[in-house]
């Protein structure tokens, strides 16, 4: 048996229905209705998405009473390895012999992509919540895909136009070497060009990477007040530990961190993250209902508190399942358009809109993270800066370049 076929093998195996022990007995002869979640599962995205996001599939499914038109939930999750072929294969297997009724996740935008496409020819729906580039809603936009969490133009024009107008007004890059570290370097760019700054250079690094030094060196010679780090997940945490122990930030050198999580500054310490600033939608400690959240999600992992992409996880599915309970079907056209004309509301989102190029326009936030001396209780890391306006924090839909946008 290949590796892929025992993967597949394993993710079936471990797939199990969610509905409450009564329903089940009830409908065990009712076909499930499926999710599966392709995703990091051992490299560098496994923290940030992993299996925290099937835990945070599993509350969506919970707080939706566990069935959806009379049938069980199941989940089924595989290891994509942030590879495209392995993407496609999966996504393929998966819908043609598995029956999987919805595709998430996703991990690299690479792999997303890959996902995607797949799923525009089989008419199957794909919430993208790993992945974070902005081709998704852009020239690669598809009509049976919604694009949740982020995307590389919000985190730019977030981060970058923040720090350019703050005085960093020339920028060298760090970028992952594949689509996603490509689509951020583009939009980060272009967001401090517009806001007065100019751009020195980039260098390119592997997805992967251990010894970031001499892709820092090549940035702190270039005179640049800013570096800019187009990557994330563990190459991100090893980028600012290097620099750090380089003494780049002591020597006035800028870390721009385009894409850092709350599981980032976990694992480096408040200490050696303190005074960076990152952009996104979600934060445990922003209201009741996100501290009441995480702390289900804590529970079943080990006590740690969920990033942005597992708040996605949850925002996607439940939103998917309203919709699928709507339209009555699971039909990829009928519940795309019960999402698009439905607001999305939940723990941390109120009356959102998902616009006809597939974006979810969430409320997205500036953090800062604050000093350890400064911190009341675990985990209390960041402190908000701004509050993003979804009109200022996302692409205008005239600049994306969807072919599903009327002109």
């Amino acid at each position: 048996m290949s590796r892929l076929s025992r993967r597949v093998v394993i993710g079936g195996l471990a797939a199990a229905p969610l509905a409450r022990p009564g329903i089940i007995r009830a409908q065990s002869s009712s076909k499930p209705v499926k999710i599966g979640l392709l995703s990091d599962m051992s490299g560098p995205y496994r923290d940030v998405g992993g299996p925290g996001n099937r835990v945070a599939t599993e509350l969506a499914i919970e707080d939706f009473g566990g069935s959806v038109l009379g049938r069980p939930i199941q989940i089924l999750q595989g290891d994509d390895q942030n590879k495209p072929d392995i993407s496609t294969s999966l996504a393929r297997q998966w819908i043609d012999d598995q029956g999987v009724d919805v595709l998430a996740d996703g991990a690299a935008s690479s792999a997303g992509l890959a996902i995607q496409q797949v799923c525009r020819e089989k008419k199957r729906i794909y919430l993208v919540t790993g992945p974070a580039s902005s081709d998704f809603t852009g020239k690669q936009c598809s009509p049976y895909s919604a694009h949740f969490s982020y995307d590389t133009y919000a985190l730019a024009h977030g981060t970058g136009v923040a720090l350019t107008k703050s005085g960093g007004d020339s920028w060298f890059f760090v970028t992952a070497d594949y689509a996603f570290g490509y689509a951020l370097e583009r939009d980060t760019m272009a967001a401090v060009k517009a806001a007065g700054g100019k751009v020195l250079g980039a260098v390119r690094a592997p997805l992967g990477t251990a010894d970031f030094s001499s892709f820092l060196l090549q940035a702190q010679a270039s005179g640049a007040k800013v570096i800019g780090l187009a990557n994330a997940g563990t190459d991100l945490q090893n980028c600012i530990k290097q620099a750090a122990e380089f003494g780049m930030t002591k020597g006035g050198k800028q870390i721009a961190t385009l894409l850092m999580q709350i599981s980032d500054v976990n694992s480096l310490g408040q200490k050696v993250c303190e005074g960076l600033n990152y952009t996104d939608s979600f934060y445990w400690d922003m209201t009741d209902k996100t501290r009441a959240w995480s702390k289900r999600w804590g529970a079943k992992m080990d006590g740690m508190v969920p990033g942005l992409l597992h708040a996605g996880s949850y925002c996607a599915a439940y939103h998917w399942l309203k919709a699928v309970k709507a339209a009555g079907s699971t039909d990829a056209e009928a519940v795309m358009a019960k999402m698009k004309a439905t607001p999305v509301n939940d723990f941390y989102n109120d009356n959102v809109q998902i616009r006809e190029d597939g974006r979810v326009m969430h409320v997205m936030y500036l953090w800062q993270v604050k000093p350890a001396a400064q911190a009341k209780y675990k985990y209390d890391f960041c402190t908000k800066v701004a509050t993003i306006q979804p009109a200022d924090a996302w692409r205008p839909m005239s600049e994306g370049g969807c072919p599903l946008v009327k002109a």
